[in-house]
């Protein structure tokens, strides 16, 4: 198929549009879940995603042809003064001769292999696979009617999504997507402020509405996004089409996680994204399937579907389930050229601290523009697999434990938290629990003794009464406990630095 860029009329959007509200509000009339968060409220997390514990995030797009800082460099291309702006005029030209739409001739994917990088998640232990369907840029990676511009007609030319949701269904792993569109509104818009093709009327499909004000301009954006009453509200021309293309997506690619990046928390998204979840959780139940929404910001009360994290995570454990997302990659969620990679004994890590506080872990990658992973994250997926097959245990299906754990090192309450590797020592233990059994993971080893203070002897009513193991080739020596805590000698000493995990089982 030609790559080349080709104006086409709307005709007949508005038509398809009002069939599909109609649609949306037969579904909702006759389904169980109606569009207020009373009815939603009665909507629970999926028993698989809440035993999965570990997914993988996917942010393959345009962006990752120019390479460069983040994968918001298409919004930062057009703000001058910004580094993005100054690369973009050396290596492309100025941005009234090349734009951000000139970059998807260049996207071609031609290495992309939906069965590959499965198999890599699959290897790595992940249970769910979550691709970003249409990000900030607007440039969807799934077949949409709504939207000419999308990877089956442009760039690499094949239904990215669908390729990929074959793939997991194949290998029984869960098939989800996230959506961003609600950025788009305004996530152009220093385009406005000069003279570049986001003003072309041509491509003001693609740009989108690039709405400019002070609150979302440059220097504001990040104060405001989490704002619920920003005076900066998007049109009901734009919430409409929004509702319309998000349940498009809910059809075409039946993702089982349907997840959410912010401003759905603006007050005026609230009619429309309730019409949304009624919809998805209705739909869901036509299927057969059990689905949830991740949000963040607030934006859906607690109980109508499952909170999450951005790169930070929580002090203590939650009353209800909930997901951290954050990526291997330190500066950016897609690829660019000088990305640095967090260890994967910091992801281990992480991992078990997320799910000792009744946590899910969704964890990115950002593959090349030809469609392959880096080796960087390969590497890391592969030593989080090696690391899940001997430990996994202690973490598919597990619930919290009395305590999620001991020791002096803890997170910082909160987002964009989580670049800086935690200092633990042997002192500091994460704890889950399964079927009678107690998990306790030494979160850094460094010999061949272990102290359990949490295990210490209480008294008559004990709850330790059984035998303890450690997961993997090692051999526990001798064992004992008394009131300082249970005292643990294995074979030989532990100098992996990775966490080590305990099976003890309960009275």
């Amino acid at each position: 198929m030609d790559n080349k860029i080709t104006s086409c009329a709307g005709e007949g959007t508005a038509v398809k549009t009002e069939k599909y509200l109609k649609l949306i509000d037969d579904t909702i009339s006759r389904g169980r879940y109606k569009a207020d968060w009373k009815s939603l409220s009665a909507h629970k997390t999926p028993s698989w995603y809440y035993e999965a514990k570990l997914g993988i995030f996917i942010h393959w797009g345009i962006y990752s042809v120019p390479a460069y800082a983040c994968e918001w460099y298409p919004r930062w291309m057009y703000n001058p003064g910004s580094r993005e702006y100054e690369f973009h005029k050396k290596n492309f030209g100025d941005p009234k001769d090349f734009g951000y739409k000139d970059f998807i001739p260049m996207f071609k994917g031609e290495k992309f292999n939906a069965a590959e990088w499965v198999d890599l998640f699959e290897r790595a232990g992940a249970k769910y696979v979550m691709p970003v369907l249409e990000h900030h840029d607007g440039f969807a990676m799934y077949d949409t009617e709504f939207n000419r511009w999308n990877a089956a007609s442009m760039g690499p030319c094949r239904d990215v999504a669908g390729e990929i949701r074959e793939a997991c269904e194949n290998r029984g792993l869960a098939f989800c997507g996230s959506s961003h569109r609600a950025e788009h509104y305004f996530f152009m818009n220093m385009g406005r402020t000069i003279d570049c093709d986001v003003n072309d009327d041509e491509y003001r499909d693609f740009y989108g509405p690039a709405y400019l004000c002070p609150e979302l301009s440059d220097t504001a954006v990040f104060h405001t996004l989490e704002d619920v009453f920003s005076p900066a509200r998007p049109s009901e021309e734009w919430l409409t089409d929004w509702l319309v293309r998000t349940c498009e997506l809910i059809d075409r690619c039946r993702p089982k996680i349907l997840y959410f990046d912010t401003w759905i928390q603006n007050e005026a998204f609230k009619p429309y994204l309730k019409k949304v979840c009624a919809y998805y959780y209705n739909r869901a139940e036509e299927w057969g399937e059990e689905v949830t929404i991740n949000y963040k910001h607030n934006a859906i009360p607690q109980g109508v579907a499952t909170f999450d994290v951005e790169r930070g995570a929580l002090t203590g454990i939650s009353p209800v389930p909930w997901q951290t997302d954050t990526a291997i990659g330190r500066l950016s969620w897609g690829y660019i050229k000088d990305n640095e990679f967090k260890p994967a004994r910091q992801i281990i890590c992480d991992l078990i601290d997320i799910v000792s506080k009744n946590g899910m872990l969704l964890i990115n990658v950002g593959p090349m523009p030809d469609g392959t992973i880096t080796p960087e994250e390969t590497a890391v997926l592969e030593e989080l697999g090696e690391w899940m097959r001997i430990n996994g245990e202690g973490i598919y299906g597990t619930t919290p434990w009395q305590v999620f754990g001991e020791g002096e090192v803890n997170n910082a309450e909160g987002s964009f938290q989580d670049n800086d590797e935690k200092a633990f020592t042997s002192e500091d233990y994460r704890f889950t629990y399964k079927d009678g059994f107690i998990y306790a993971f030494c979160m850094r080893p460094d010999s061949d003794t272990f102290l359990i203070k949490s295990l210490r002897i209480k008294g008559e009513r004990d709850i330790v009464t059984g035998k303890v193991e450690v997961l993997g080739d090692n051999r526990i020596l001798s064992c004992t406990r008394d009131a300082e805590g249970m005292k643990i000698v294995l074979d030989k000493a532990q100098h992996s630095g990775k966490p080590v995990c305990f099976k003890i089982e309960t009275a």
